[in-house]
């Protein structure tokens, strides 16, 4: 079943608070094409009442949205890429094809990736009919307490 264009506002919001998304946050989004989801975008606006950056953006952000498909490159290189303009306690949501859509990438992908990057991975979403979205954060630095 296909959900209907209309559906009600707190569905959208209900999907950018599953990605952490609160009123205010900076979320960049990496790799638009013409398959994402618009309502995902859309709900992330909604609920950040900010606009979504682009790739070129400058800014320190809270979240990066990063759409990935199979044929997209290599992704420890835009995983390190997403890294840089992060806060630090920033997220990156690695956004894929489902199984059985167009570039699917395998779960265990982004798991060996996330690490090279410097990232660790935290949770997976089904964030719409096509997309799931993998959460990765920076490692805390525990060096305190430590010998």
């Amino acid at each position: 079943m296909v959900a209907a264009a209309g559906d009600s506002d707190g569905n959208r919001s209900d999907l950018a608070s599953k990605l952490g998304v609160e009123p205010g946050m900076i979320v960049q989004e990496v790799g638009w094409g013409s398959d994402v989801d618009d309502d995902v975008r859309s709900a992330i606006e909604d609920r950040s009442g900010e606009d979504l950056l682009d790739e070129d953006a400058q800014e320190v952000v809270d979240v990066v949205l990063m759409w990935w498909r199979d044929d997209d490159g290599d992704l420890v290189d835009a995983l390190m890429d997403a890294r840089s303009p992060l806060a630090d306690n920033g997220v990156v949501w690695v956004l894929t094809p489902k199984t059985g859509h167009e570039g699917h990438v395998e779960p265990s992908e982004i798991a060996e990736a996330a690490p090279t990057a410097g990232l660790s991975q935290t949770s997976n979403v089904n964030i719409s009919d096509g997309w799931v979205g993998t959460r990765l954060v920076a490692p805390k630095s525990g060096g305190k307490g430590r010998r």
